[in-house]
């Protein structure tokens, strides 16, 4: 039997052995444990797919794409304030410190990629600007 020393040992590790016990400690790095959404955006107004169901506290990777045929800009400005924003690639360059952003505008065939993890529960639109009417809309269900 391990003796221990003094009150703050054995407070010590009656703390580590409750957050072990009680799955508050992280569970590896998020980064790593990335789930993938992916976007497709079209000139002949079509927008795949039309929903996307999301958790709290889990890691995304968000590929836009666009054809290129239409000039379109991706608007989410909702989800955009309701989620922690690690990084935004664009033609393998990155973007850090991004969480202020409501749209991304393509004028050519392209992709981006949003690295983001939701820390708000609900029901958040994207949708493409000047399209929405037409039925180029959908929705993140964050639970």
């Amino acid at each position: 039997m391990v003796y221990l020393k003094n009150k703050f040992s054995l407070l010590l590790v009656l703390c580590v052995s409750f957050f072990i016990a009680s799955g508050v400690l992280a569970k590896g790095n998020l980064a790593t444990q990335t789930t993938t959404l992916e976007l497709d955006m079209k000139g002949d107004l079509s927008l795949t797919p039309k929903e996307f169901n999301l958790e709290t506290g889990k890691y995304y990777k968000w590929i836009i794409r666009s054809d290129g045929i239409e000039e379109m800009m991706i608007q989410a400005p909702d989800i955009f304030r309701n989620v922690w924003i690690g990084q935004i690639v664009i033609n393998d360059l990155e973007i850090h410190g991004a969480n202020l952003i409501y749209g991304i505008e393509f004028d050519d065939e392209g992709e981006v990629e949003i690295f983001l993890v939701p820390i708000r529960t609900g029901k958040f639109e994207y949708y493409v600007k000047g399209y929405k009417e037409r039925g180029m809309v959908g929705t993140f269900n964050v639970e």
